[in-house]
């Protein structure tokens, strides 16, 4: 795992989509903040929040703009829920119920029956 510190908030590293076990670490002062500096990307797989304060947690969770969020754990996932990211990150989700609708195609076909 990469673990890089340092760097502002609004660095390539910290606003891109890398993939791989890398985490890039901006302290903050308030929950707020923190929020606005996730938010501040134009992606948005997923996130995870790490505290002691689960109410904290749940409401940092709650405006985190991405498609997963997992607090005080990471890659916890069950095959039956959704996966997938908002804005750059993805379009729809896939797992449980909702990869019916994500692997589909629906199809209309209309045809003229003559009237007997």
């Amino acid at each position: 795992p990469t673990v890089i510190t340092g760097l502002a908030h609004d660095a390539a590293p910290a606003v891109q989509e890398i993939f791989g076990p890398v985490v890039t670490v901006h302290p903050f002062d308030t929950p707020q903040e923190a929020i606005a500096i996730a938010n501040e990307t134009e992606y948005g797989l997923a996130g995870s929040v790490w505290t002691s304060n689960l109410t904290v947690g749940h409401q940092v969770a709650g405006a985190l703009d991405t498609g997963m969020v997992w607090v005080n754990c990471w890659l916890l996932r069950d095959l039956r829920v959704p996966f997938g990211g908002v804005k750059a990150s993805g379009v729809g989700r896939e797992g449980g119920r909702l990869s019916l609708d994500f692997f589909s195609e629906s199809k209309n076909i209309c045809v003229k029956v003559p009237r007997l």
